[in-house]
């Protein structure tokens, strides 16, 4: 997203469907995402909750959510707060993801990225872990992720 996706996300979601249009974007700016209909549901610095639909597009084989599907929540959520919590001269990207599916997942899911540690200035990259947990519309932890973040210096041309 870059420059300031948590400045967009703020004056976007103003408006009555502003959270709507705000996923889009992210959708057009990252297209694979768009598989799982995400809805964003909170950004701010530190945090990043988005929802997902229980659809048969994104169903397995049991009529379950998909394990990928889950995985791509993962990585959404946990991007997106990354972008949203870094200083604006780093760049983000994924080195790593584990995972662990604690239980079936179906209904709605609720997918929020909080990092384990503070983010901080650097001249150099540096790893950061990113974790994530997706609960069902009961609150129970369906599935839980480990995004492993790497961070570095923007190149300047």
């Amino acid at each position: 997203m870059s420059a300031s996706v948590l400045s967009l996300y703020r004056r976007m979601t103003r408006w009555p469907t502003g959270h709507w249009i705000f996923s889009r974007l992210v959708c057009l700016k990252a297209p694979y995402f768009a598989t799982i209909a995400p809805q964003f549901v909170a950004l701010e610095p530190g945090r990043c909750e988005v929802r997902i639909r229980d659809r048969r597009r994104v169903h397995n084989h049991i009529g379950t959510v998909h394990a990928i599907a889950l995985c791509n929540l993962a990585e959404l959520s946990a991007g997106v707060m990354t972008d949203a919590s870094i200083p604006s001269d780093m760049r983000w990207i994924p080195k790593g993801m584990s995972v662990e599916y604690l239980k079936k997942a179906v209904g709605t899911l609720h997918g929020i990225a909080t990092p384990e540690l503070a983010a901080r200035a650097s001249d150099e990259g540096y790893e950061w872990p990113v974790g994530v947990q997706v609960t069902d519309a009961a609150g129970e932890v369906v599935f839980h992720a480990r995004v492993l973040m790497w961070v570095s210096p923007r190149k300047h041309a």
